[in-house]
């Protein structure tokens, strides 16, 4: 199939494609730091993952609504203020969650799964409800559209750039509240020894809460990210879900620095492969390598270090 191609497009053709699978890999790498959070740091299986980022994806949408019908001369700012809306809302979402349901269900990772899934199915009717079955999408500002154009052959679209910068400013903010602030150690302590913390005066019930709600709102922010550069309809986020799952498992449950490289590895195997054969067959040849490579390493490619 590359034979086809002369040298110079198929250069072309691999740097259009990369930049492709960065939109992609930003959109998972946000996704997959929220539910590295949950689910690496906590062990909870939360299926309704990915209805977070259609929460956010939503308050993008109707933010622009808002926007056009009330405050057109706002269309090029609102977007910024937008995102941030859309982390509060998933934040506060993700904090009532863990409130009403998760925290009666911790250690029990099938009640989890099956609870989470019954929320994911009652979110989704809820967008259907409210929003209707139609995708809906977000006026971007106009410092968002075109695209940079290095050479005459290559194409980057602003959009991917912008959410390209923003997972790499929601990474380092992960990194930095995870590892180097007194409430992510106080995060990293519960999760090593949860009876030990509490005898040493960490309220860990609170630190459950706060870690579901803030992986929750990045999910929010993944999905404010999304609707740069697609639609938003009721099943937007569940079509992720399983793709997420999959970065922070090969990545390493516990590892943010494996969510980080799985995540590009997967969206750009799967990028450059789609140009040369179908969708689904890319997505076929990328699963089944990643499942081939987790036969050799059952716990991911950065598995967390434990004393023996």
């Amino acid at each position: 199939m590359m034979l086809a191609y002369t040298s110079s497009e198929l250069v072309s053709i691999f740097t259009m494609q990369s930049f492709a699978g960065l939109s992609l890999f930003s959109v998972l790498l946000l996704m997959a730091l929220g539910l590295a959070i949950i689910f690496g740091q906590m062990g909870v299986i939360n299926m309704a993952h990915g209805e977070f980022m259609a929460v956010g994806a939503y308050t993008v949408c109707m933010s622009s609504k808002a926007i056009q019908a009330y405050w057109p001369s706002m269309v090029n700012t609102y977007f910024v203020p937008a995102i941030a809306l859309a982390f509060l809302i998933a934040f506060a979402l993700g904090w009532l969650m863990e409130w009403g349901m998760i925290r009666h269900l911790y250690k029990r990772p099938l009640d989890t799964l099956l609870a989470t899934w019954g929320i994911s199915l009652i979110m989704q009717q809820s967008f259907r409800s409210t929003f209707g079955a139609r995708e809906v999408s977000a006026t971007l500002p106009g410092w968002l559209m075109g695209s940079y154009k290095p050479t005459d052959s290559i194409d980057i679209p602003l959009n991917g750039i912008f959410v390209m910068g923003l997972s790499i400013l929601v990474t380092l903010g992960v990194l930095l509240f995870m590892f180097r602030s007194r409430w992510g150690l106080r995060v990293r302590a519960t999760v090593q020894n949860r009876m030990m913390s509490g005898a040493v005066g960490i309220n860990t019930k609170m630190v459950d809460r706060v870690t579901f709600a803030l992986g929750c709102g990045i999910a929010g922010i993944a999905g404010a990210a999304f609707t740069t550069i697609g639609s938003t309809g009721p099943t937007s986020g569940s079509l992720y879900i399983v793709d997420t799952f999959l970065v922070v498992v090969f990545g390493g449950a516990a590892s943010m620095i494996g969510t980080l490289t799985s995540a590009f590895s997967i969206a750009q195997a799967q990028s450059i492969t789609e140009f040369f054969l179908t969708g689904s067959v890319a997505k076929v040849i990328t699963l089944a390598t990643v499942v081939i490579i987790l036969m050799i390493k059952p716990q991911g490619l950065f598995p967390s270090k434990v004393r023996k």
